[in-house]
């Protein structure tokens, strides 16, 4: 992390889990760990959560972000959420693109773009993430399919816009499975996405980018990890859902 240059960022990823009543007992049970952070902290919540959660964080220094929205305002969208809609909810952050959203729901790098856009339009940050499977991977295209992601994920932003954008850097292969990138394998790809940046728009708004790592990052990997230059943060799945691990990952980014 480079702190002089870019905000830290610890986001927890909730997905499907935790009633309101559980989010309730979760949240209460995390903000005093978390309390004396030195990064900012998220924690992304189920939609039927988001009353209680933005009503719990009140005054606190934890930041309530939605797992998606739609891009549009108002409309025929079924099941969807618009971002006017989390704005007035009291929500400050949406998480798009995560690859179980492309996988399991259709996203697609135009749709991801579109809802990005609309988040920024009504006042929301958004956390974009971008991954590769294991095959690409081991295909050797991680460089020219992150960088697709990227390019495809920012079209039509301005660099203004990307002060309310954050880049989550998260290895299909390496989500829900228990399996790390090294500390050299996550921090090469946030390099190459900075570099990605850099050639869009210029060096400046690429230094001051967050760029996270999510993919099974916990609190006995946290510490590694965030010592890495380019790494800014992560994006937190199932550490997320223990206060106590949680708050370590809070604490290593705090350093």
């Amino acid at each position: 992390m480079k702190k002089d240059k870019r905000a830290a960022i610890i986001a927890g990823n909730w997905k499907m889990n935790k009633t309101a009543s559980e989010a309730k007992e979760l949240i209460c049970d995390l903000l005093p760990l978390v309390k004396d952070a030195g990064c900012t902290v998220i924690i992304g919540v189920p939609f039927t959560d988001i009353a209680v959660a933005v009503e719990l964080t009140k005054g606190s220094n934890v930041h309530v972000a939605a797992q998606n929205c739609h891009f549009e305002d108002h409309g025929a969208f079924t099941g969807e959420i618009s971002p006017r809609m989390l704005t007035e909810a009291g929500v400050e952050y949406v998480i798009l693109g995560h690859s179980e959203r492309r996988q399991y729901f259709a996203e697609t790098d135009e749709t991801v773009n579109k809802r990005a856009r609309a988040a920024l339009a009504a006042g929301l940050k958004t956390i974009i993430c971008v991954g590769e499977s294991l095959q690409q991977r081991e295909d050797g295209v991680t460089e020219s399919f992150v960088g697709a992601q990227v390019e495809a994920a920012l079209a039509g932003m301005t660099a203004e816009d990307l002060k309310n954008v954050v880049i989550a850097y998260e290895p299909i292969w390496a989500i829900g499975t228990g399996k790390t990138a090294t500390n050299e394998q996550a921090a090469e790809v946030c390099e190459f996405i900075r570099k990605v940046v850099a050639k869009l728009y210029c060096e400046e708004v690429a230094e001051a980018l967050t760029i996270q790592y999510g993919g099974s990052m916990n609190a006995g990997n946290a510490e590694g990890l965030l010592s890495m230059e380019d790494i800014d943060g992560g994006l937190i799945g199932g550490a997320s859902l223990k206060p106590n691990d949680f708050a370590a990952i809070v604490a290593a980014a705090s350093k």
